[in-house]
C-alpha cells in the first residue's frame, strides 16, 4: 500500500514537472517574435500595441489608440531604474516644448508600485500623462528587454523608431521629428 501511494506521488510529481516545462516552451515561443522592437529592427513599422491603462497622473485610464493623429514619445520607466531618473527631465522638457506641435509624450510604469512611481513623478517634475503596467503586462508585446527603452510612434499609430537605454536630448529630437514625418 505504501509503496502504491509513494509511486503515485512520483507520477504525480512528474507529471507538475512536465505542466511546468511545456508552459515554459509555451512562453518562449509566444515571446519569440520579440515584439515590436524585433520588427523594427527587421525594417518594418508596425502598429504600436495598443494598450488601456490606468492612469498614475491623474484619475482615469488611457488607451494607446485614442492617441491616433499626434506623434507619441512612449517611454518605459521603472522608479527603481537610474537611467531613467537621468532621462526624466529630457522627456519632460520635450513634453513642454512640443506638446503644442501634436506631439505627446507618455510615460509607462512598469514592474513598479504605484506608490514608488507616484513619489518618483513629483521628485523628477513629471508633468507629461503616465501609466502604470505594474505586473508588466506589455513587455513582451512591445519586446522590451531592459529600462529605460522608448518607442516612437507616428500619428496613424505605426512605430517609427525604438531606443534602448538612457535617451539624450538629440535623440529624443531625432525620434520626434522621425515619428511626425516629412
Amino acid at each position: 500500500m505504501a509503496i502504491g501511494i509513494r509511486r503515485a506521488g512520483q507520477v504525480l510529481a512528474v507529471t507538475v514537472v512536465l505542466c511546468l516545462l511545456a508552459l515554459l516552451a509555451w512562453r518562449v515561443v509566444r515571446k519569440s517574435d520579440g515584439g515590436a522592437a524585433a520588427a523594427l529592427r527587421r525594417g518594418e513599422h508596425p502598429v504600436a500595441p495598443n494598450f488601456d491603462l490606468s492612469r498614475l497622473d491623474q484619475p482615469g485610464r488611457l488607451t494607446l489608440s485614442d492617441l491616433r493623429g499626434k506623434a507619441v514619445v512612449l517611454n518605459f520607466w521603472a522608479s527603481w531604474c537610474l537611467p531613467c531618473k537621468k532621462e526624466a527631465p529630457l522627456l519632460d522638457a520635450a513634453w513642454k516644448r512640443w506638446r503644442s506641435k501634436g506631439v505627446i509624450v507618455l510615460g509607462v510604469d512598469a514592474n513598479d508600485f504605484s506608490g514608488d512611481a507616484r513619489s518618483f513623478m513629483r521628485r523628477y517634475g513629471i508633468t507629461y500623462p503616465v501609466v502604470r503596467d505594474g505586473e508588466g503586462a506589455w513587455i513582451d508585446d512591445y519586446g522590451l528587454t531592459g529600462f529605460p527603452e522608448t518607442f516612437f510612434v507616428r500619428p496613424d499609430g505605426h512605430l517609427s523608431s525604438w531606443t534602448q537605454g538612457q535617451l539624450d536630448e538629440g535623440e529624443i529630437q531625432t525620434g520626434i521629428r522621425g515619428a511626425l514625418g516629412p
